[in-house]
């Protein structure tokens, strides 16, 4: 790898944001337009949607639960939606427990 590929940030730069905006001003909209055009993950028309699964929202319930406090901390430091993911987990639990019944 060439030493002109690698960007040094510090903690400080990253705070702000991942995008250089005095790079992007400096470019012509040809050079945008091409570098929108090499990145794969830009047109969602390219991306592979064989195996997308169409998820319908459900009512959720809002209740109070007493989970174990390392149970918790544990899905907190995932960061933001922990629990969606707490949801998941047992939603992931009961159709296996489902599917086994079967």
């Amino acid at each position: 790898m060439s030493e002109e590929r690698i960007t040094r940030r510090s903690v400080t730069d990253r705070r702000k944001g991942k995008t250089d905006l005095d790079r992007l001003r400096a470019m012509s909209e040809e050079q945008i337009e091409k570098a929108i055009r090499q990145d794969p993950d830009s047109d969602p028309a390219n991306f592979d949607w064989s195996k997308a699964e169409l998820v319908m929202l459900r009512r959720k319930e809002a209740i109070s639960i007493r989970l174990d406090e390392d149970v918790l901390t544990y899905f907190k430091r995932m960061g933001a939606g922990y629990q969606t993911r707490i949801n998941a987990v047992l939603r992931h639990f009961m159709e296996n427990a489902r599917a086994k019944r079967k």
